[in-house]
């Protein structure tokens, strides 16, 4: 789990739902002066969020929050996905295409060839992959240890996102948002790691998987240009 900081971190957490909810919780508990934003295009989400240290709050779509804010004059430390979307790949896609104007990007789905190199694969409805080294339901307050399971205590099967960083595919390049242990059951990424993944797909030479993981799960979709 990344360490406690003594001066205040700034978070910005997309989604005002359950997970959004706990991320704000967690997160406070961890450090209470912590910077904390929220967005959701849900107003009486927003409003439910009560704590006695002002949290920000932002009626808007996540993606587009993100689009318009995530720059040099103001990045947050973390950015905390609770979204039932696959966040890092949805913004890779609005910023390729504002990016290259006149660019053209095609969702397309995960090639079947992958669903045999990664842990316990699962189809999504957009052809996404979903991905876990675990057969069971994770424990809420799992902390990530490294070198071993919270709910087994068994050692670690693998390191998934290092596993999907060296995979292999046709002409596919892999590309991986590392998400990070925040706080027992909230992940999180930094922003430079989201904007190095665009970096990375626009220099790609051909179709690109795109994943955010951690050490155990994971989420993949891919895309390339037309």
């Amino acid at each position: 789990m990344v360490s406690n900081c003594k001066s205040p971190l700034t978070y910005w957490i997309i989604g005002a739902g359950r997970f959004g909810r706990k991320a704000v919780q967690r997160l406070l508990k961890r450090q209470r002066q912590a910077h904390i934003t929220v967005v959701d295009t849900d107003q009486s989400a927003l409003e439910s969020l009560i704590t006695d240290i002002p949290v920000e709050k932002v009626c808007q779509d996540g993606v587009a929050f993100l689009t318009s804010k995530l720059n040099g004059d103001r990045s947050p430390d973390w950015i905390v996905p609770a979204v039932p979307i696959h966040l890092a790949f949805q913004w890779v896609c609005e910023k390729g295409r504002l990016t290259v104007p006149g660019s053209r990007w095609e969702v397309i789905p995960v090639p079947e060839e992958v669903e045999s190199m990664v842990p316990h694969p699962m189809r999504g409805a957009q052809g996404q992959l979903y991905m876990s080294f675990a057969d069971f339901l994770c424990p809420d307050h799992c902390v990530e240890p490294y070198d071993r399971c919270t709910f087994t205590g068994k050692p670690r099967k693998g390191i998934l996102y290092q596993m999907l960083k060296g995979l292999s595919c046709s002409r596919f390049t892999s590309v991986v948002v590392r998400s990070r242990q925040l706080a027992p059951g909230v992940g999180g990424f930094r922003p430079e790691d989201l904007k190095g993944s665009l970096e990375e797909v626009l220099r790609a030479d051909g179709p690109v998987l795109c994943s955010t993981a951690c050490f155990c799960h994971g989420v993949m979709n891919a895309l390339r240009r037309v």
